[in-house]
């Protein structure tokens, strides 16, 4: 038996380095056609370590990074093939293919960057920190109030942008010795102001119902996926009516850890396919494209886990359900929006059709929504937000200047860079 499943693992790991291979390849040759980057044109970079499978943490920046570059020209420094790959096919920002520390250096040595932005906390983001005289600065993919958002890896950035008051409170409850005042800026959620994508389907009087789960976790205290425990009773609920519209959103990491999570999932995507062949009309949706916003703006309530698109919705100001994780394990932040929030247990997820409802009329309810939303990302005003970011992004531009002026003045331009870092990533 052991001797198949390490035959099986070999075939898996020669299937994924053919294809890495080929990726690579598919790359080169595509930006070799674009012909070479322009010298000394980039002043901001994005660098992002992952490959296809989190480009949802890159793709919300699509369009504030592309009014950024207006002013400041963006590049991203893709270290994967598979996610260098997406983000050409995808049109977003130039992309810079880097996957070793020295085509990474060789770049940087024809750049002028001043601001490195982070959308996710990958290892690999130590490979850029080594570079001086320039800010790194941690943007995040989106605002919660899980884990993730208070790790002490924030102390690694020069500086980070946050939501708003939340992430403060949330950092300063959590962090020794972290300047707040100093080291973070608040911006809101420029991504708001920019929300994209058509309807994929003809409005009418139907209430429409985004359910947009996360992963299953890969540990008890991160167990926020809903889709094996409460998905089903809310989706078929939903669709029994024949007067809601379900749009199902599941994180792209669905089922990878737990097979019976991605099972659940088949079988709702089996319940849409039905539920639209017995009624044309009804226009449920899978949605697994690339983007984000027409569903957080169309859906009248909003059913999401512990995730990120808590405060995707949140930011939108509109009715929504939070999934109580069915894992007493997990681990709920009390203290921000999670202490007043609307929860959708597992048994009330049987009632589906009268919680949605209920959040839907309830003023009280309504009321306590628009207090979180000014808590979590200030003035949600169209283009406030984007004001904020550009404004961020000016203020390190002119600290920059500042740090520079001091190295003119002391003559110590010139930057030192180690050659004999260790590099044994695969070019190829």
């Amino acid at each position: 038996m052991g001797v198949v499943s390490d035959g099986k693992k070999a075939v898996r790991l020669l299937r994924k380095a053919f294809a890495s291979r080929k990726s690579v390849q598919h790359v080169r040759r595509t930006l070799a056609a674009q012909g070479p980057h322009p010298r000394d044109h980039y002043r901001i970079a994005v660098y992002f370590a992952d490959g296809a499978v989190n480009m949802y943490q890159m793709r919300q920046w699509y369009k504030p990074l592309a009014g950024l570059a207006q002013r400041w020209p963006v590049v991203v420094l893709s270290r994967s093939p598979t996610g260098a790959e997406k983000l050409i096919e995808e049109d977003g920002p130039p992309v810079a293919f880097v996957p070793t520390v020295r085509n990474l250096e060789n770049f940087l040595a024809t750049q002028d960057i001043r601001v490195v932005l982070y959308v996710n906390q990958n290892t690999r983001n130590f490979q850029m920190f080594r570079y001086g005289r320039r800010w790194h600065v941690f943007i995040n993919h989106g605002e919660s109030d899980k884990m993730y958002m208070t790790t002490n890896q924030y102390k690694a950035y020069d500086y980070a942008l946050i939501a708003g008051q939340a992430a403060r409170d949330r950092l300063s409850r959590t962090l020794w010795d972290y300047d707040l005042d100093r080291r973070t800026i608040e911006i809101g959620r420029p991504q708001a102001d920019h929300y994209s994508g058509t309807l994929p389907y003809t409005p009418d009087d139907r209430t429409v119902v985004l359910y947009a789960p996360t992963w299953e976790g890969d540990r008890p205290s991160a167990h926020y996926g809903s889709i094996a425990s409460h998905g089903e009773a809310i989706v078929r609920g939903l669709l029994a009516t024949g007067t809601h519209r379900v749009i199902y959103r599941p994180h792209p990491r669905s089922g990878v850890v737990r097979s019976e999570y991605g099972a659940a999932h088949r079988r709702i995507l089996a319940a849409i396919a039905e539920a639209n062949a017995a009624d044309p009309a009804a226009q449920h949706v899978y949605d697994d494209g690339p983007d984000l916003g027409w569903q957080l703006a169309a859906a009248d309530v909003a059913i999401v886990d512990i995730s990120a698109m808590v405060y995707d919705r949140l930011a939108a100001g509109r009715p929504l359900l939070i999934t109580r994780p069915a894992d007493e394990r997990a681990s709920i932040d009390t203290k921000g929006y999670l202490s007043a929030c609307e929860w959708l247990t597992v048994d009330g997820a049987a009632d589906v059709v009268a919680e949605v409802e209920r959040v839907r009329a309830d003023d009280e309810a309504v009321a306590r929504l628009r207090t979180w939303v000014q808590h979590y990302f200030g003035d949600t005003a169209q283009g406030a937000a984007t004001a904020k970011f550009h404004a961020a992004i000016e203020q390190l531009m002119d600290a920059w200047d500042d740090w520079h002026g001091r190295d003119l003045a002391r003559g110590t331009v010139d930057e030192e860079v180690d050659d004999d870092e260790d590099d044994d990533e695969d070019e190829d």
